[in-house]
């Protein structure tokens, strides 16, 4: 697939603070692709360079091949912060003054705001909506140049659990139109739930990068012991649904690949004339693997 946007070690620092340091990663063109981190990782100062706002110290950045233009620019959304809409237009009134602004066709006025939701409420004033649907409206605006890519800095932040719902399922429709989505966000769910790729950051530093189900999945860990761990061991390297495995004093943890599961194994390991002593189940959360991710800074 075509790279929509790569980043070569792309570098921030203010005085002494690195907030970004030496960031590589590339996003393929139909991805949502998910910035992770907590506040200070370099989420938002990454999207505010690639999309002009921030000069970078140090590394580059091509959008679909090319060093950022106005050409470029015309090819990507964005939504940094909730844009300043007047409180007492309605929602139609305050696109087309934004749209005024972007040069944007005004036919694109209703397609928006049929494609967010609120088509039949864009008679309503800005001050009347809920806040779920006022950041409806902000991605409907960000939206108003049919972008081959969006741009987000966390999208749901501040909203109650039904304007979250919104949001996400808002955005796996855009996705599903054949745009890429670039997305910051410090929610695990939220990058879980929505994301394809996620690139986790810690102090400006990149932890893990890749699909999502490979860096962040709440996989099944299984704790296995056995009279003789030798033999064991051995089996386990040759085991090709094994995932990965370790062994803590004597007792081994491990997981598996998705559709296997400890009958699998415990099969296996009488077959070859192993009895295991134990083997138990233990579920890993989405929040114990970010912490095995980023535990080195902590």
């Amino acid at each position: 697939m075509a790279t929509v946007l790569y980043l070569d070690e792309l570098s921030k620092k203010y005085g002494s603070l690195q907030a970004l340091d030496r960031l590589t990663l590339q996003v393929e063109a139909g991805s949502i692709y998910g910035l992770l981190g907590p506040n200070g990782s370099g989420k938002t100062t990454t999207l505010g360079m690639v999309l002009d706002v921030i000069r970078p110290s140090g590394g580059s950045f091509l959008w679909f091949g090319k060093s950022i233009s106005k050409e470029t620019k015309q090819r990507v959304g964005a939504l940094l912060e909730t844009p300043n809409f007047y409180p007492y237009l309605t929602a139609k009134r305050n696109l087309q003054v934004i749209a005024d602004v972007k040069q944007a066709d005004p036919k694109n006025i209703n397609k928006m705001l049929d494609l967010v939701g609120l088509g039949t409420r864009s008679h309503t004033t800005f001050k009347g909506f809920s806040l779920g649907m006022k950041q409806r409206l902000a991605l409907a605006a960000a939206m108003l140049n049919d972008p081959e890519v969006l741009v987000l800095d966390e999208p749901t932040n501040g909203l109650d659990p039904q304007g979250i719902a919104e949001v996400r399922d808002l955005i796996l429709r855009i996705a599903g139109q054949g745009k890429t989505i670039v997305l910051a966000s410090h929610l695990l769910d939220e990058v879980e739930k929505v994301c394809t790729h996620v690139a986790v950051l810690q102090s400006g530093r990149l932890k893990a990068n890749g699909p999502v189900g490979n860096i962040l999945s709440a996989q099944d860990q299984l704790l296995i012991s056995a009279e003789n761990l030798a033999p064991v061991l051995q089996l386990l390297e040759r085991l090709p649904y094994v995932a990965q495995f370790g062994q803590e004093k004597e007792d081994i943890t491990l997981t598996l690949t998705e559709g296997y599961t400890s009958t699998d194994l415990n099969r296996d390991m009488f077959a070859q004339g192993i009895v295991l002593s134990q083997l138990l189940v233990r579920r890993k959360s989405l929040e114990a693997q970010f912490l095995e991710i980023t535990k080195e800074e902590a």
